[in-house]
C-alpha cells in the first residue's frame, strides 16, 4: 500500500534510514521536520504494516520545481518493485504540488538506482564532484512530468555566488558566458563586478548591485546592454533611515546614471513585458531579472536571476544562491521552471514596485563599414 506518512511512522522511518544506509543519513530531527513543518512530502511502501520503503519529495517555494530528496527501501524488499512505485507515486505527488519537473541525484556508483531512473526517463543534466561524506560523486537527473510542454532553453552554465550579496554578479557572469563560452568563472571576477556595480555606503544599502551598475560592467566587457527600469531617481534607498547615507546613495546613483548615459546604453524607463523578454531571448539575448525574493525564501530582499528559457507556462531561471539551510542544492536552482503569472508577481521589488532588467546580447558585427 502507498500512502503519505505521518508522526506515527517516525520511528520507523528512522529505523529504516539506519539499515540502508550507513552514511548521509536522515537524522530523526530532519525526519520531524520533514513530516511537520517542511516543504514536503514523504511517501512510504507498506507491506502487511511493515514499511518497506520510503521516498521524500521536496517542494521549490515559488516555483513549479520538485526534487526528490530520499528514497530508500529495506533490503528484504529490493528487488520486488518497490523503488519503481515509490518513483512513481513520488512523481504524482509532484504533480499534485503544481510541479512540472522532478530532479535529483544518484550516486555515481550505484548502479541499480542509475538503471532504475533512466529506465524511467530521467535524463542527466549534471554532475557534482566529490558530494557525498565518502567523497563520492552524484549524477543529477531530471524528468518533465508534463512532456508536452515545448520547451525553448538557452545553455547557459550555471554559477553559484559564493558570498551573499553578489546574485548580481552571478547573474551577470551566467548571462555572459551563455553568449561567449571562452569566458571564466572565477570569485575575483564575480567580487570585482560587485565592487563595480554596488551602491553600498557605510553599511547602509541593500549590499547587492544596482541595475546601472550591471549594465555597466556588462557594457564594459564588449557586450550590448538594454537597461529596463520601471522608474527614475535613487533606487533601493527605502531601508535607509539616516538622511546623510540617503544624500551619498543619491549622489553615487546620479554618478551610475551619467557613466551609462555617457556609454551609449540605452535606458528604457518602462517595464519590460514577458512577451518582450521573450522576443529578445527568441534574438539571443539574455535577460537578468530583479526580483523580490520573499515568495521563494520568505525574505524581502532584491535578487537578481537570469532568464533561460520559457514556454507556453513557464519562465525558467537560474538562481545564483543556494540555500543549504533549507535542504538546497544546485539541482533545486538550475532552470527553475516559475508560472508567468507568478513570475509577473516577483519580478519587482519595494513598495514602489521596482522593475528591472538587463538584457545582455552579443555587439553588433562590422562588416565592411556596416554594423549588423
Amino acid at each position: 500500500m502507498i500512502r503519505n506518512a505521518t508522526l506515527n511512522d517516525l520511528d520507523a522511518l528512522v529505523a529504516l534510514e539506519n539499515r540502508c544506509f550507513d552514511i548521509d543519513r536522515l537524522s530523526r530531527r530532519s525526519f520531524r521536520h520533514l513530516l511537520t513543518r517542511g516543504h514536503a512530502a514523504t511517501i512510504i511502501d507498506e507491506m502487511d504494516g511493515v514499511i518497506a520503503g520510503y521516498a521524500t519529495v521536496l517542494f521549490n517555494m515559488g516555483t513549479s520545481l520538485a526534487r526528490l530528496y530520499s528514497i530508500a527501501v529495506d533490503r528484504e524488499f529490493r528487488g520486488k518493485g518497490v523503488a519503481q512505485q515509490l518513483v512513481e507515486a513520488a512523481e504524482l505527488s509532484a504533480l499534485d504540488g503544481d510541479c512540472v519537473i522532478l530532479r535529483l541525484e544518484v550516486r555515481s556508483d550505484n548502479s541499480a538506482s542509475l538503471s532504475l531512473f533512466r529506465r524511467l526517463g530521467y535524463r542527466q543534466f549534471g554532475h557534482y564532484d566529490d558530494y557525498y561524506e565518502d567523497h563520492m560523486d552524484a549524477l543529477r537527473f531530471e524528468k518533465e512530468l508534463v512532456p508536452h510542454l515545448e520547451l525553448d532553453r538557452a545553455r547557459v552554465p550555471y554559477y553559484r555566488q559564493t558570498l551573499e550579496f553578489t546574485c548580481g554578479p552571478a547573474s551577470l557572469m551566467m548571462a555572459m558566458r551563455s553568449l561567449d563560452p571562452s569566458i571564466e568563472y572565477d570569485r575575483a571576477q564575480e567580487i570585482e563586478i560587485w565592487r563595480e556595480s554596488t551602491t553600498v555606503f557605510m553599511t547602509a544599502g541593500h549590499g547587492g548591485c544596482g541595475p546601472h551598475g550591471l549594465a555597466l560592467a556588462a557594457h564594459a566587457r564588449g557586450f550590448s546592454v538594454d537597461l529596463y527600469l520601471s522608474e527614475a531617481g535613487a533606487l533601493f534607498i527605502d531601508s535607509v533611515r539616516s538622511a546623510e547615507k540617503k544624500a551619498v546613495m543619491t549622489l553615487v546613483q546620479q554618478g551610475f546614471e551619467k557613466q551609462v548615459e555617457k556609454a551609449g546604453i540605452p535606458v528604457h524607463y518602462q517595464r519590460l513585458s514577458l512577451a518582450e523578454m521573450r522576443d529578445y531571448f527568441e534574438q539571443g539575448a539574455i535577460p537578468v531579472v530583479l526580483i523580490s525574493s520573499y515568495r521563494i525564501y520568505k525574505e524581502k530582499f532584491p535578487h537578481w536571476v537570469v532568464v533561460t528559457g520559457f514556454d507556453e507556462r513557464y519562465v525558467y531561471v537560474h538562481d545564483s544562491f543556494v540555500d543549504e539551510e533549507k535542504g538546497k542544492s544546485e539541482t533545486d536552482c538550475i532552470n527553475m521552471p516559475i508560472l508567468q503569472k507568478d513570475f509577473e508577481r516577483m519580478a519587482r521589488y519595494g513598495k514602489s514596485g521596482l522593475r528591472a532588467a538587463i538584457v545582455l546580447s552579443q555587439p553588433p558585427v562590422e562588416r565592411d563599414g556596416v554594423r549588423s
